[in-house]
Formats: structure tokens, sequence, C-alpha cells
């Protein structure tokens, strides 16, 4: 599920802890988990409910000022349900704490490499996760498209592997871009010349 900055806010303050969405089938799981810029969300309840049986405090829950604004929000295609996810904030996103942790230990290091070289041969387009951790390295802050094009990739894939990269903490977003972690950096640093 995507939220908008308010709707973060209103979920890191404890003001917000209900979501709408239509959907074609649930896309959330009651038990599942789904982190977010504030935190990671454990997904307590999916039911689907009613549109006519929405109302103004319904909206409210969900960080929106009344049922017309939380209506215009729904995927307005009519082959979909309205479902109602509640959940609650459990905790920091984990990728935090590991993006942070520089002290790298030999086996971390050859973890590691071993997981990067399993993400290139996995590829379809080569190797490319040296490659983009130098890119970013070389150029933090710069957009995604503008680093794409740098090495000849379209966007959407390229980001898609940017967030490979972050999931191991090597790389973290910025307002515009990216740079390395400390993480990454450490990983850089100790790669051999």
């Amino acid at each position: 599920m995507l939220f908008t900055k308010a709707v973060l806010d209103g979920i890191a303050e404890g003001r917000i802890t209900v979501a709408y969405r239509r959907w074609d089938r649930p896309r959330a799981v009651v038990g599942g988990r789904q982190r977010t810029r504030v935190g990671v969300l454990a997904i307590e309840r999916v039911e689907p409910v009613d549109d006519a049986d929405l109302t103004d405090a319904d909206a409210r829950a969900a960080g929106l000022p009344g049922r017309a604004a939380l209506l215009r929000v729904l995927d307005p295609r009519p082959d979909r349900r309205t479902y109602r996810v509640d959940f609650r904030l459990v905790g920091e996103d984990p990728r935090i704490a590991l993006r942070e942790d520089a002290a790298l230990a030999a086996e971390d290091i050859v973890d590691l490499r071993r997981r990067l070289a399993r993400l290139d041969a996995a590829s379809t387009h080569g190797p490319w996760t040296e490659q983009t951790l130098d890119l970013i390295a070389q150029f933090p802050g710069r957009r995604a498209p503008d680093l794409a094009e740098l090495v000849a990739r379209p966007t959407q894939p390229f980001k898609t592997d940017v967030r490979k990269l972050k999931e191991l903490g090597l790389t973290e977003s910025l307002p515009v871009g990216y740079r390395l972690s400390p993480r990454g950096r450490a990983f850089r640093a100790a790669r051999p010349a």
C-alpha cells in the first residue's frame, strides 16, 4: 500500500491505524508486514466493506477530511471492491539499523559479495551491482532517471535494482536520488584493489 506523506505522519503520530483500498482481490494479508518511511506496519485486519456504509468518521480515521474525500481517492474501476485494512506501527524499518552498521567483519564482506554475485548471475541484463554502487558513490543525490541514462538502462528496472541494494543495507534513498549508506561505504572500502 502506498501512503501520502500526510498519512505517514499520522501513522507515526499514532492517529491513523486504518486504510481503505479498492482492489480486485485483497493485496494485504492479516499477519503481514509492510515497511514504510515511518516504520514497519503489522497488518491486523483486512475485510471488505460496502462504499455505502463508509462514513465521515471512517474517512477521518484514515487521515482524510470526510467520506467524499475517501471515495475520491479510491480506485474508480467498477470491478474493484473496497477493503478496510487495520494496521499498527510495530517498529523501525530494520534496514535503517542495517545500513548504519559499518562495522563489517570478514564474514559480512564475504556474505555481501556472495549475495551481489547471486544478483548479478540472476540478472537478464548482465552484472550490475558493482557498477550501480560505483555510480551512486560517484553521484550521490542524482535522480534515478539520470543515473539510469548514464548506464543506458530504463529507469524502472534501474530503480528496482537499487532497491535490491537497499535491502542489503548498502544504499539509502534521499529526497532526490540515493547515496551509499555507511555500510555501503565500508563494503566498497573493503573491496580488493
